[in-house]
C-alpha cells in the first residue's frame, strides 16, 4: 500500500491552514513563551500501577515505565491502568478502552493532535490498535466534556497520545530503547534515535512485538496469538526556540488472532504523513499558532483461515478487506489579551472514505478478494470551530469557558446490503445524504484551596452524530439500514474533582451525573422476519439514559522508603427508555499498592479487587460488546521489583496474575467455537505471566 493512494482526497483546510501560518515564522518574537494548559512535568514511577490524577481534570501516566499488569502492548493496555478505564479483551491485543462503561466515538482519541478510525466494520481495530506505546512520551485523560479543543464528541472524555517536542540546542545525538520478554512467547523492542542541531533534526523511531497464544488459569489456550511493528521517522526545523516545523512519515503492519468471532485480523497495514507547525511568543498578544496537516491510511484484511484452522470446505473459506482513508488538519491561536484572560481560537477538520471488497462465490479461492473491486460504502466529513477562554478570577480561582461548533455530514454509498452470506436486497437509503449542525459547550470554576490542593466544579454539553459503526453496520428496529433513523447524541454533565498534595499525602476524587437524550444502544439478538422464518441481527436504537459515578485515589509515604496506593472506581448506568439497566456499565472496582524504593532498587506488589455485576441488560450495549449476564467477583495479585543504574538503564521484573487464578471481566466479548480451542462464555484473562522489561535512554 502506497502512503498516501492516489484515489485518496486531499484533506480540504490542511494546505489553507499551513499557507496561511508559514508567514509568520519569522516574526519578532516579543516575549517568552507561555507554557501550554496541556503541559505538565511528569514523574514517571518505575512501575506504574495506580497512578493519581496531576490536576482536578487531568491524569498522565508515561507509556515508556513498565506496567502492572504486564508492560503495554498496545494504547488500551496502557490505558487500562488508569482509574475508571476498562479494555474489551477481544484477544492478546486490539482490544476496545472503556471510560465510565462509555467507549468507541464517546471517548475521543488523539495520536499526536490526530483523530485516527480503524477500518473494520466490526471493531477489530479500533483507534488505540494502531498505538505502539514506547513510541510516546506521554498519554493524558482528560474527564468528561471538560474541553472543545481536541475534536468533536468525547462526552465521556478524551485521550491524548503525544511525543515530546525535539529540539537540540548544539550538535549531538539521543537514544532510547526497551527490550521486553514475558509469558506466552511474549517479546517487544523499541529504539528512539535522535540526532541534530540547534537548527534541524531527525527521529526515527522503530518498535516490534509479538506474542504466542495466552493460556487463562485454568491452562486452557485462548486463540490471541499476535504480530506487529511499526517505524516513524521525522524530520524537524527549528530555526530559533519559538519554532518548530515538522514533517513525519509512519508506517504500521499486524496481525491478530481473535478468539470471540469467527475471522482473524490477517492484516493490519496503517500508512501517515503529517507536516505540523508550532510557533510561539510571536508578540504580547499572539501566544501561539499551531497548525497541522496529515493524511492517513488504514488497510485491513480479516479472513477465516490464514491465523486459524481453515474450513474443511474450500469454498468457506472467506476474506474482507476494508479499507479507511482519512484527510485532516487543525488551526489554533492562542491569544492573551491582558494578564487575566488566555483565550484559544480554532478550526478542525477532516473528512473519512470507507470501501470495502470481499471474497465473491465460491471462496476466496475461487473468487479471491484482491480481485475484486472496492467499492466505496460510506463517506463522512466534519468541520469544527472553537473558542475556548480562561479568566483568572484571583490569585486562586479560576473560570474557564468553551463553545464549539461542528458542521457534520455523512453519505450512504451502498447500493445493496446483507447480513453474513444472506442477501437483504437493496439498501433503503442507498445515495442519501444526512447534515447537521452539533453544538458543544461548557463552564468550569477552579479554585485552590491553599498551597496544596485544586478543586472544579463543571458543567458540559456535547452532541455527537452517530459514528460509521451506529450508522452503516448496523440495521435499525424498523429497516435494513439505521442511517436516516439514528439521531445524534446530547450529553449534558456535571464533573466534580479535587486534588491534594501535601507532605506524605496525595489524594485526588472526581465525580459526574450525566443525561444522555437520544443515546444511541445497540442490541444484539434481534429477530427480523425472513421469508417464511425469521433471522437475528444487530440494530441501533435511541433512548435515554443517565450515567452517575466516581473515581477516588490516595497515596500514602508512610515510612521513609515506603509508599502505599490505592484507587477506587465505580459506575452506574439507567436505561431510561427501557426502564432498566444501562448496559456495558463496569463493576466496582479497587486497587491497593505497597512499594518500596531506596532510589536504586525497588519492588512493590498490586492488588486488584473487582466487585460482582448483576445489574446488567442482556444482548444491549455499544458498537464493541454488548452485556452477557452477571459476573462474580474476583481479586488478582501481582508482584514487580526494578533497578535503576543512574538515569541511564532500568530493568523491571514482574509476575501479573500470581496465584494463577481463572477469570473474566464483566464488561467483554464472548468466546466462540474454535477448532483445538475450548469455547468460554468470555474471553478469559491470561493467568499466571512473568514478564521483564528493559531500558536503556542516553542522551
Amino acid at each position: 500500500m502506497s502512503l498516501i493512494p492516489s484515489r485518496h482526497r486531499g484533506p480540504a483546510l490542511a494546505p489553507w491552514l499551513l499557507s496561511c501560518c508559514l508567514g509568520s515564522l519569522h516574526s519578532p518574537s516579543a516575549q517568552a513563551e507561555t507554557p501550554s494548559p496541556d503541559s505538565a512535568v511528569i514523574l514517571p514511577p518505575v512501575v506504574v500501577t495506580a497512578p493519581l490524577m496531576q490536576t482536578p481534570l487531568r491524569t498522565q501516566i508515561d507509556p515508556r515505565a513498565a506496567q502492572q499488569p504486564q508492560p503495554a502492548n498496545d494504547g488500551a493496555s496502557v490505558l487500562k491502568a488508569l482509574p475508571g478505564m476498562g479494555v474489551i479483551r477481544k484477544g492478546g491485543i486490539d482490544g476496545d478502552p472503556v471510560f465510565r462503561g462509555m467507549a468507541a466515538s464517546r471517548l475521543n482519541i488523539l495520536v499526536d493532535g490526530e483523530q485516527i478510525l480503524g477500518g473494520c466494520g466490526m471493531r477489530m481495530d479500533p483507534p488505540t490498535a494502531y498505538v505502539f506505546p514506547d513510541a510516546f512520551n506521554r498519554v493524558t485523560l482528560i474527564k468528561g466534556p471538560q474541553t472543545v479543543r481536541h475534536g468533536p464528541g468525547g462526552s465521556a472524555g478524551t485521550v491524548l497520545f503525544e511525543r515530546e517536542p525535539v529540539r537540540f540546542t548544539s550538535p549531538g545525538t539521543a537514544f532510547d530503547a526497551a527490550v521486553g520478554a514475558g509469558s506466552f512467547g511474549r517479546w517487544d523492542a523499541f529504539t528512539d534515535a535522535r540526532a541534530g542541531t540547534s537548527q534541524a533534526h531527525v527521529q526515527v523511531q522503530a518498535t516490534q512485538a509479538e506474542s504466542g497464544d495466552q493460556r487463562d488459569g485454568h491452562g486452557q489456550t485462548v486463540h490471541s496469538s499476535y504480530r506487529r511493528h511499526s517505524l516513524d521517522t521525522t524530520l524537524g526545523w527549528t530555526p530559533d526556540e519559538h519554532t518548530r516545523v515538522s514533517l513525519r512519515a509512519s508506517e504500521s503492519r499486524a496481525s491478530a488472532a481473535y478468539a470471540d468471532r469467527s475471522m482473524d485480523g490477517s492484516r493490519f497495514d496503517r500508512s501517515h504523513l503529517g507536516l505540523s507547525l508550532d510557533r510561539r511568543a510571536l508578540s504580547p498578544l499572539v501566544q501561539r499558532v499551531e497548525a497541522q496537516a496529515y493524511v492517513n491510511a488504514v488497510d485491513h484484511v480479516m479472513d477465516n483461515f490464514s491465523l486459524r484452522t481453515p474450513p474443511a470446505n474450500p469454498a468457506q473459506r472467506m476474506a474482507s478487506n476494508p479499507d479507511r482513508q482519512t484527510s485532516g488538519g487543525r488551526l489554533a491561536v492562542t491569544l492573551r489579551p491582558d494578564d487575566r484572560h488566555l483565550l484559544v481560537l480554532g478550526l478542525d477538520q477532516q473528512s473519512h472514505v470507507h470501501t470495502v471488497r470481499n471474497s465473491g462465490m465460491g471462496g476466496e479461492l475461487a473468487s479471491p478478494y484482491e480481485a475484486r473491486p472496492r467499492l466505496e460504502d460510506a463517506r463522512f466529513d466534519n468541520l469544527g470551530a472553537y473558542g475556548e477562554l480562561t479568566r483568572a478570577l484571583d490569585d486562586a480561582r479560576r473560570l474557564v469557558a468553551g463553545l464549539r461548533h461542528d458542521a457534520w455530514s455523512a453519505q450512504d454509498k451502498r447500493l445493496s446490503l446483507s447480513s453474513g452470506m444472506a442477501s437483504l436486497g437493496a439498501n433503503p437509503t442507498a445515495g442519501q445524504r444526512r447534515s447537521q449542525g452539533l453544538w458543544s459547550g461548557f463552564l468550569r470554576h477552579e479554585r485552590d484551596w491553599g498551597e496544596h490542593t485544586e478543586a472544579h466544579i463543571g458543567l458540559g454539553h456535547t452532541e455527537r452524530a452517530p459514528d460509521y459503526w451506529e450508522l452503516i453496520s448496523k440495521e435499525s428496529a424498523n429497516s435494513t439500514s439505521a442511517f436516516a433513523s439514528t439521531r445524534p447524541e446530547k450529553t449534558t454533565q456535571l464533573d466534580l474533582g479535587m486534588v491534594h498534595r501535601g507532605g506524605d499525602w496525595e489524594a485526588f476524587a472526581s465525580a459526574y451525573l450525566s443525561q444522555v437524550q437520544d443515546f444511541i444502544l445497540v442490541q444484539s439478538q434481534v429477530s427480523k422476519p425472513a421469508g417464511m422464518g425469521s433471522r437475528s441481527t444487530t440494530i441501533a436504537r435511541n433512548v435515554d439514559a443517565r450515567t452517575w459515578g466516581a473515581e477516588a485515589g490516595l497515596q500514602h509515604a508512610f515510612a521513609p522508603q515506603w509508599t502505599w496506593r490505592s484507587s477506587l472506581a465505580w459506575a452506574h448506568g439507567r436505561n431510561l427508555g427501557d426502564g432498566r439497566p444501562l448496559g456495558q456499565i463496569p463493576p466496582l472496582e479497587a486497587r491497593l499498592a505497597l512499594g518500596w524504593d531506596d532510589g536504586r532498587w525497588s519492588t512493590g506488589g498490586l492488588l486488584r479487587l473487582v466487585g460482582s455485576q448483576h445489574r446488567y441488560a442482556i444482548n444491549q450495549g455499544n458498537i464493541v460488546g454488548q452485556d452477557l449476564g452477571a459476573t462474580g467477583g474476583f481479586a488478582v495479585a501481582s508482584l514487580h521489583a526494578s533497578w535503576r543504574w543512574r538515569q541511564t538503564v532500568t530493568a523491571s521484573v514482574g509476575v501479573d496474575n500470581l496465584f494463577d487464578k481463572a477469570y473474566a471481566e464483566f464488561i467483554n466479548r464472548a468466546g466462540t467455537a474454535l477448532a483445538g480451542y475450548d469455547t468460554t462464555t468470555r474471553v478469559n484473562e491470561p493467568g499466571r505471566n512473568w514478564w521483564l522489561k528493559l531500558r536503556i535512554a542516553l542522551d
